[in-house]
């Protein structure tokens, strides 16, 4: 990808960072989500340290498929040269919900390597979430470009977390979910999967919130611990 066009495939929060650019922030956004018009609070004290808040339009419900990974490959690389950046810069990556599961399969795939990785409420079962809710068989299907019965399996598996834990790389993770979920279960999502990731004994910081629903309310000190584990990564300390 040229370095000029990456303003046409992301949002780039060059304007807000501080300093100089300290790490590159790949934020991946829920199920239907669109094109960004500002920075968030989070991002914001993210850029103040020093964090590059890139935001990939990968499409509303890509759930990371072929094409989305090879863009957003693409588009770190194309960042990296912009910027002039040195691979010791980390490449940080977040997400919350279909952004949850981006993130994590992101970071398994990244042809350049994730440094941490943070997922809000993330779907980690694809095969449990195929009939979780009535607008899920469609999306996904067209994520996958709309596999036959007999390949169906096989797809939902390399598109889900859950079935690529042996390959996950060894970097500190954060895990954030409520018990009040009723879009993304948090039983069948990240309580399994947190599990099976410690017992491969990975770094899982895991974050299980009483009376949080999908996406919120978020308290204060989760929020303040998310800003605090995302800096920790920018800053390696």
């Amino acid at each position: 990808m040229d370095p000029k066009y990456i303003q046409d495939v992301a949002w780039i929060g060059q304007d807000y960072v501080k300093g100089k650019i300290r790490g590159v922030i790949l934020t991946f956004h829920g199920l239907g989500g669109g094109l960004k018009a500002g920075v968030g609070t989070d991002e914001l004290e993210w850029s103040n340290r020093g964090g590059l808040v890139v935001y990939p339009y990968c499409g509303p419900w890509s759930w990371m498929n072929r094409p989305a990974r090879r863009m957003v490959d693409e588009l770190v690389e194309a960042i990296y040269r912009k910027f002039k950046l040195s691979d010791r810069v980390p490449l940080i990556s977040i997400g919350g919900s279909m952004g949850g599961q981006a993130t994590l399969l992101y970071t398994r795939y990244a042809q350049r390597p994730v440094r941490a990785c943070f997922a809000n409420y993330p779907v980690c079962d694809l095969k449990y979430h195929f009939h979780e809710r009535p607008d899920l068989p469609p999306t996904i299907r067209q994520a996958l470009q709309w596999p036959p019965e007999a390949e169906l399996d096989a797809m939902l598996a390399e598109h889900s977390p859950m079935c690529q834990i042996a390959a996950m790389p060894d970097i500190p993770y954060r895990i954030v979910h409520g018990d009040l979920d009723k879009a993304v279960s948090k039983t069948h999502h990240s309580d399994k999967f947190v599990a099976a990731m410690r017992k491969r004994k990975l770094n899982v910081k895991y974050i299980e919130v009483p009376g949080m629903g999908h996406g919120g309310p978020v308290p204060l000190q989760v929020i303040a611990d998310n800003i605090a584990f995302v800096s920790s990564a920018l800053t390696g300390r």
